[in-house]
C-alpha cells in the first residue's frame, strides 16, 4: 500500500517568526484540559465515551489539516485518508473495544497479528461504531495494515469494497460543526461548488496546537511510555497524515528545529520493541508499524 509508506514532512511553509502571545495566554486552559485525559491511558478505560465534549483522534488530526479560512484540507495531501483510519483503530483500542490477538509460544510480529473485537458496546460515535461493526463481523480476522487499507477503500478485491468508510472527512467536519468548532459554507470553484468548513472557534484549535507543541518542547519527557497515550498517538498519526508540520508552523526557528528533532526521535523508535514494554498499547504500536514499515 503506497500511501502507507510514502510520507512527506508537512503541508505548509513554516513562518520563521510568529507571535505566541495568544497561545501563552491559554497555557493554563490547555493544562486544565489535559487532566481529564490522563485516565484514558489505560486500555480498559472507557472515559473516551464521556458526555463531556472532547475531540476524537480523527477530529484532532482533521482539524490540524484544515485550512482555517478556506475550510478544507490541502488538495495535495494523499496521506490523510489512511491516517484517519489509523486513528480509528487506536481510538477504538484506547476505548477498550479492540485488541491484537494474544501472542502464542512463537511471538508474531505486530503486523502479522489479527485485530480482535474486545467489546462491541457502542461508542457514541457513528464512524467508530461503523468501523467496529465491520471488524466484529469479519471472519477470519484481518491485520492492522489490512484494516487501514480496507477502511480506506485501497483494495483490489471488489468483494471487500463494502468495508470502505465513505465521506470520512466530510462526516468528521460535520461533527466539528456540531461541537461548535467549524461552520459550513459553500464555495464556487468555477466548474463545481464545494462544501467547506471554515474555523469558527480558534481557541479550540490553538489549544490543540499548543498541546502538540508542548509535548515535544516544554513537557518533553524523552520516554514515549511516560507520555499520554492519546497524545503520543496524535503526534504519530498527525505525522502519518502529513499535517504535523501545521502545528509547528508558528514556532520560532530554534523551537521548530528542537521540535522536529524530538519528533524524529519518536519516529526512529522500533515498534516491536516498544510494544513489549510495560504499560504499553499494542494497537498503537501496530498502527505506527503499519505507517513506518
Amino acid at each position: 500500500m503506497t500511501s502507507l509508506s510514502q510520507r512527506s514532512s508537512g503541508l505548509v511553509q513554516r513562518r520563521p517568526e510568529a507571535s505566541r502571545t495568544a497561545a501563552d495566554k491559554e497555557r493554563e486552559v490547555g493544562r486544565e484540559e489535559q487532566e481529564p485525559r490522563r485516565g484514558e491511558e489505560s486500555d480498559h478505560d472507557d472515559s473516551g465515551d464521556s458526555k463531556e465534549t472532547r475531540l476524537t483522534l480523527m477530529e484532532e488530526v482533521l482539524l490540524l489539516g484544515l485550512k482555517d479560512r478556506e475550510g478544507y484540507t490541502s488538495f495535495w495531501n494523499d496521506c490523510i485518508s489512511s491516517g484517519l483510519r489509523g486513528c480509528m483503530l487506536i481510538e477504538l483500542a484506547l476505548r477498550g473495544r479492540l485488541q491484537l490477538e494474544p501472542c502464542g509460544v512463537r511471538r508474531k510480529s505486530l503486523l502479522a497479528r489479527k485485530v480482535l473485537c474486545k467489546s462491541d458496546a457502542p461508542t457514541g460515535d457513528v464512524l467508530l461504531d461503523e468501523a467496529l461493526k465491520h471488524i466484529k463481523e469479519t471472519q477470519p480476522p484481518e491485520t492492522v495494515q489490512s484494516w487501514i487499507e480496507l477502511l480506506s477503500g485501497e483494495t483490489w478485491n471488489p468483494l471487500k469494497l463494502h468495508y470502505q468508510l465513505r465521506n470520512v472527512r466530510e462526516r468528521l467536519a460535520k461533527n466539528l460543526v456540531e461541537k461548535g468548532v467549524l461552520t459550513t459554507e459553500k464555495q464556487n470553484f468555477l466548474l463545481f461548488d464545494m462544501t467547506t468548513h471554515p474555523l469558527t472557534n480558534n481557541n479550540i484549535k490553538q489549544r490543540l496546537i499548543k498541546k502538540v507543541q508542548e509535548a515535544v518542547l516544554e513537557k518533553w519527557v524523552n520516554d514515549p511510555h511516560r507520555m499520554d497515550k492519546r497524545l503520543l498517538a496524535l503526534i504519530f498519526l498527525a505525522h502519518s497524515s502529513d499535517v504535523l508540520e501545521n502545528a509547528f508552523a508558528p514556532l520560532l526557528d530554534e523551537q521548530y528545529d528542537l521540535a522536529m528533532k524530538r519528533v524524529r526521535q519518536l519516529l526512529e523508535l522500533e515498534p516491536e520493541a516498544e510494544s513489549m514494554k510495560v504499560n504499553t498499547n499494542e494497537m498503537l504500536w501496530a498502527v505506527v508499524a503499519a505507517f513506518t514499515k
